[in-house]
């Protein structure tokens, strides 16, 4: 179904230097956002707030990512488990799995991209319930990582639009991006590019095969996410967090950050393997 995500106003434009200041009346379009309910087997499990559109994948996404589907498969994704979707707005998505998953906590309040961690007890839990990924082999590309932030962001088309939006991606080894997501969340932009793969026939997780983009900075739930779906790579536009080199340290998974230009820093691993110049 094909949702509003992006609004038109009339608002008041200021140009000009001190002392020559010029006001006009012009159209802007400013990116919407509304809450969406998760439901896993119709216990609600989260509440965020997102750009409408993939929200079936950012559902699948998001319980694939906390660990809330265990090892079982998803069997359908739909609106309202409850009624009519048109009376909860197409805002209320259930994730099922005939019941097979663990059963979840139920979860009362709204979820950003920074809740529910707050230090290393969770990591030391998240290393339990995650194996670390197979260790690289090959060197490093430096090209293609410093190559995909460019490839990513010249196709996204509701930040050309609204300037309010992250993106997120999933790329090959040859720097192909296979799919990308736009979302007012950097965590949701993510969920629903690791939805995608997840829904996909067949499943393209784990993407043991991928790498993932993000357009912002590297936190410990972009580690998380890319680690839980099976990424080799993380790139990032911006700077991860000590916690976050932590993790992808301790994940095996690659972490580049501050990738502008030909620049970049590789935080994880520690002393990785490049090939010669």
């Amino acid at each position: 179904m094909d949702r509003r995500r992006s609004e038109r106003l009339i608002v008041t434009r200021v140009a000009g230097g001190a002392g020559e200041r010029v006001t006009s009346r012009r159209p802007d379009d400013l990116i919407v956002e509304e809450p969406m309910s998760i439901q896993l087997d119709g216990t609600l499990v989260s509440t965020t707030m997102r750009t409408p559109g993939h929200d079936y994948e950012l559902a699948a996404g998001f319980c694939l990512t906390e660990g809330l589907l265990g090892d079982v498969p998803i069997v359908g994704v739909r609106y309202c488990a409850d009624g009519s979707a048109t009376d909860t707005e197409f805002n209320v998505v259930t994730v099922e799995t005939d019941g097979r998953a663990p059963a979840p906590t139920p979860r009362l309040g709204n979820v950003s991209s920074s809740c529910g961690w707050c230090g290393s007890e969770q990591l030391d839990e998240l290393c339990e319930r995650l194996d670390p990924l197979e260790q690289r082999i090959e060197p490093l590309d430096l090209d293609l990582i410093a190559a995909i932030p460019d490839v990513v962001l010249g196709g996204q088309g509701l930040f050309a639009t609204t300037g309010a939006v992250h993106a997120a991606a999933a790329f090959d080894a040859d720097g192909t991006v296979v799919v990308t997501r736009e979302d007012v969340g950097r965590h949701n932009a993510v969920d629903k590019v690791i939805g995608a793969l997840l829904l996909d026939r067949p499943a393209r997780v784990p993407a043991h095969d991928l790498g993932l983009f993000v357009s912002g900075r590297a936190s410990i739930e972009m580690v998380q996410k890319a680690w839980a779906a099976g990424f080799h790579t993380l790139v990032a536009v911006s700077a991860p967090t000590a916690l976050a080199v932590d993790a992808a340290r301790r994940a095996n998974l690659v972490l580049a950050g501050f990738v502008r230009g030909d620049e970049f820093n590789v935080y994880a691993p520690e002393h990785p393997r490049t090939a010669p110049s």
